[in-house]
């Protein structure tokens, strides 16, 4: 399954992004904790530069715990902080204000020698779509203060947010890159909501998902979804017809609607109800 998504508003949102950097301090980049790589826009370093940044790991309670842990040491590094957040439940904010703290205090406290006056930090918000940006943004400041939306694009316009006297915000539109080199960098992506389901084969990524599961972690599998076996040899329609009669996604003559079933097996895949599940892991890179 080849998925290509790039529509013409994210060139314009790269080029917004790359001009306001010079207005803010930090970047805060979300990633999504399950596929860190693959929600990691390989454009990023070179737009960001030698801007001090903050990794956030959001949707770290749909990961798996122990890989959550590695992949914080792979991140961590000079002028950059990794942390785990659950943007939902606001696990994790609370070490992002201790990170922009720490990441400007030697600037701060030049300020303060010199007895300026210490100006309030400014981050821009950077991530791929439907990574939870602006659910992060409205937990951190403690209101709705920017739109949010379960599918990708939501984020229109530029949109400055304060977050306290000692941080603003400014959150931008998600942006993918115009080429998924990877092509399981393009299919993650996709299971995880990040590329609009309107635009693929839903039955296809179902399947392609099964694929991965049923490699990777067949026990979420036969726990979830109640089944007796699943061998190397099952192919994945077969599999996803059995979830969906297990699931009672049936039309008439008794055949099993795939459509429902495939929709069903994404959403429940999204929310982590098959179990927290990391797909990608540092020892794969």
């Amino acid at each position: 399954m080849n998925i290509q998504w790039y529509p013409g508003h994210m060139a314009k949102a790269k080029r917004k992004i790359t001009e306001e950097l010079k207005l803010v301090d930090i970047v805060i980049e979300l990633l999504d904790a399950r596929i860190p790589m693959s929600s990691r826009n390989p454009e990023v370093d070179e737009i960001v530069g030698n801007k001090k940044r903050i990794i956030v790991l959001n949707k770290s309670d749909l990961a798996d715990p122990s890989v959550n842990a590695k992949w914080l040491k792979y991140f961590n590094k000079e002028n950059t902080r990794a942390i785990l957040v659950n943007s939902l439940k606001g696990n994790g904010l609370k070490d992002v204000l201790s990170a922009s703290r720490q990441l400007m205090k030697e600037k701060l406290d030049r300020l303060k020698s010199k007895g300026m006056l210490v100006k309030t930090t400014r981050a821009l918000i950077i991530g791929i779509p439907n990574v939870g940006k602006s659910t992060f943004i409205n937990r951190l400041a403690g209101r709705s203060a920017a739109q949010t939306g379960d599918r990708p694009g939501v984020t229109k316009s530029k949109q400055w947010i304060k977050v306290s006297a000692e941080l603003e915000l400014l959150d931008t539109p998600g942006i993918l890159w115009p080429k998924f080199e990877d092509k399981r960098a393009g299919m993650y992506l996709a299971f995880t909501g990040a590329i609009k389901d309107e635009i693929l084969d839903v039955n296809e990524l179902a399947q392609n998902l099964l694929q991965v599961l049923a490699e990777k972690f067949p026990e979420n599998l036969k726990s979830r979804y109640k089944l007796e076996d699943i061998s190397e040899g099952i192919a994945p329609e077969e599999l996803l017809e059995s979830i969906g009669r297990k699931r009672g996604c049936i039309i008439a003559g008794g055949e099993v609607d795939v459509l429902r079933a495939s929709a069903m097996l994404l959403d429940e895949f999204r929310g982590g109800k098959i179990g927290a599940i990391s797909l990608e892991s540092p020892e794969d890179f």
